[in-house]
């Protein structure tokens, strides 16, 4: 009976010694699956990252380029805007040559005039009020003082010597006034 006992005691512990050798090679094949998934995971994931950084890479260059191409060519409109002007002030010299009137020269002039500021308004250049305005140094240069004529013009701007302009509300020639004290 102790031989039997001893193998069947045999058996029983090379039934569980398999059952552990089939248990460990499971999770070794586990593992193995897991590290497989992991990797092919890690590969699609570094795939992914260079393809971004590539598309950031040339979306950066894109909107450098169109930054240059703005710089440019950005004053292009303004210049086309303004040919018209240089006809009229053509033919405006040349009416000179051949008038003798100054009445019609003197509103022909005006006339380019008037057409010129709208251009600068309509392009943002605005000129800076001086007339009756309270020297504001934001705006305005005082190029000299002289004694207020009456009390209520004290600090005020007497006279314009050089008109100031804001382009899209940032001063871009300051008006050169003369202010009373």
């Amino acid at each position: 009976m102790k031989k039997k006992k001893e193998i069947i005691d045999s058996e029983n512990e090379q039934k569980v010694e398999m059952e552990s050798q089939e248990s460990v090679e499971k999770e070794v094949n586990a593992e193995a699956t897991e590290l497989e998934t992991l990797k092919l995971e890690n590969q699609e994931l570094n795939d992914k990252y260079i393809r971004k950084v590539a598309e950031f890479e040339n979306y950066r260059k894109n909107m450098l380029k169109q930054q240059s191409e703005l710089i440019k060519n950005g004053g292009e409109r303004v210049f086309i805007d303004m040919l018209p002007l240089i006809d009229d002030f053509e033919r405006a010299l040349k009416a000179i040559e051949k008038t003798e009137e100054t009445a019609a020269l003197s509103e022909g002039v005006e006339l380019i005039y008037n057409k010129f500021m709208t251009f600068l308004n309509k392009n943002g250049v605005k000129e800076i009020p001086t007339e009756n305005v309270e020297f504001d140094t934001d705006f305005h240069e005082a190029v000299t003082t002289f004694p207020a004529p009456s009390e209520d013009m004290k600090n005020k701007i007497i006279d314009c010597v050089s008109k100031g302009y804001t382009m899209n509300e940032k001063v871009i020639r300051y008006a050169k006034v003369v202010v009373g004290q």
